[in-house]
């Protein structure tokens, strides 16, 4: 990845940070180096130097110019601008590790994750810069490029805490009351090598390469202490964030995320998103609770419905995204709507039952990506909706996915994978990830 001079630096990263000259990066350095080497070869050979600087900042800028903070008091990731492209990870701590293998793996993926969100390999001597007779720090293959928008978002999934009833890290008695695994729901199919996970890294980029670099970097990291098990890729943001995000579509070809929780509603991210100082582990406050779910779309069927009929299962305009009962595609759904002689917004459609008017104002933020795995044993798709959600409190999607039991889409999708984390807030410059926790 594109190396700055605009690196955080988390807790161990003074000593590394020093082999590198104040304000110079390496690309900066070889820009010099090139320029002077050619000094002698020709008149003008100056005006090449300088050229050399000039790119070489150039770099620099566009690198921080798509960076995103990794520090701060939430962590990155959930109220960022939704970005492209996402690979989202589940691990698993290994046998025989104890409460030293988890700080010492949390506080060496904060270093890391510091980093590469700021552009920067996972450490100051990178891919190519340490001894010739060892493996590098880094695998290099986002040499070159820059941070992409670049966030890495961590949880801590109900197994950490307490798994057959043994607690191995001693940290049960700061077990979140909520965290449980997460109860069977209609049409549930799932499989167990691709739900939970005692971790969960979710990465997220506008360059699939920095997200996939960004996971098998942490994974390598994460070397005898935790292993991979399970991961998935993601494109196409299926939701928004922000006002200046236009709303996607998902692959059945309709607008996804319309009423989202958006970051610039404080009150609403305090009110649904956000785990609150009064709440309870103390040590989450500031943090937010991940739910995964991987939904496989049954799409050559639904590709031999009539418009009009996946118009109605939706409850909105394919084309526009407004809902059946009038306006465009920010107008709110009248539920009390007739058309026809029968409600406008149909009873069992999607909107009319997930909308928080008809579920007691409970509201998640969405952060859901397509997928494509290649094709199944009958030569269909395999692909589908990996659906991400944050909320303050892990109830509220249990009563959201049960409101939605009457679904109609539920005919033409499963659920195939699950699980759910707590994520801690975020880290502050010298600590790290969980320390609230863990420290």
């Amino acid at each position: 990845m594109t190396d700055t001079t605009h690196e955080q630096t988390p807790t161990g990263a003074a000593a590394d940070s020093a082999a590198e000259p104040a304000g110079v990066s390496r690309r900066g350095l070889l820009g010099l180096a090139l320029g002077a080497g050619a000094a002698g070869l020709a008149l003008g050979a100056g005006a090449g130097a300088t050229a050399g600087v000039a790119v070489g900042r150039a770099r620099e800028a566009d690198a921080a110019a798509s960076a995103y903070d990794f520090f701060g008091a939430h962590q990155a990731g959930i109220t960022t601008p939704v970005q492209d492209h996402l690979h989202f990870a589940s691990f698993d701590m290994m046998a025989r590790t104890d409460r030293d293998d988890l700080v010492t793996l949390m506080q060496d993926w904060t270093y890391a994750a510091a980093r590469m969100s700021q552009g920067l390999e996972v450490s100051a001597t990178g891919a190519v810069g340490g001894s010739l007779e060892a493996p590098p720090d880094d695998t290099g293959e986002a040499l070159g490029l820059p941070s992409s928008h670049l966030t890495l978002t961590f949880g801590f999934g109900p197994t950490l805490f307490e798994a057959d009833g043994v607690d191995r890290y001693g940290i049960a008695a700061g077990r979140p009351a909520g965290l449980e695994r997460l109860p069977a729901f209609l049409g549930d199919d799932l499989d167990p090598d691709a739900s939970g996970g005692d971790l969960c890294i979710q990465a997220c980029a506008d360059d699939p390469q920095v997200a996939v670099h960004a996971i098998r970097n942490l994974s390598r990291i994460a070397f005898g202490r935790a292993r991979l098990r399970w991961s998935q890729l993601g494109f196409g943001r299926t939701s928004r964030t922000t006002t200046a995000q236009a709303t996607p579509r998902n692959l059945f070809g309709f607008k996804d995320g319309t009423a989202n929780i958006l970051a610039d509603d404080a009150a609403a991210l305090d009110d649904h998103v956000w785990v609150a100082a009064s709440d309870q582990p103390a040590w989450m406050a500031g943090g937010s609770y991940l739910v995964a779910r991987k939904i496989a779309m049954m799409i050559e069927t639904w590709d031999r419905v009539p418009l009009t009929e996946q118009q109605t299962i939706i409850g909105r305009d394919k084309g526009q995204g407004a809902p059946l009962s009038g306006g465009d595609e920010f107008t709110q759904p009248d539920f009390a709507a007739v058309s026809g002689g029968a409600p406008a917004m149909p009873a069992a459609s999607h909107v009319r039952l997930a909308h928080p008017e008809l579920n007691g104002g409970n509201r998640i933020l969405r952060r859901g990506y397509n997928f494509v795995d290649g094709n199944n044993d009958l030569g269909r798709l395999d692909a589908g909706l990996f659906f991400l959600s944050f909320q303050r409190e892990p109830d509220q999607f249990v009563r959201l996915q049960r409101a939605l039991s009457t679904d109609v889409l539920n005919e033409y999708i499963r659920h195939v994978g699950s699980g759910i984390w707590a994520v801690p807030p975020g880290a502050t410059p010298g600590s790290y990830i969980g320390a609230g926790l863990l420290a």
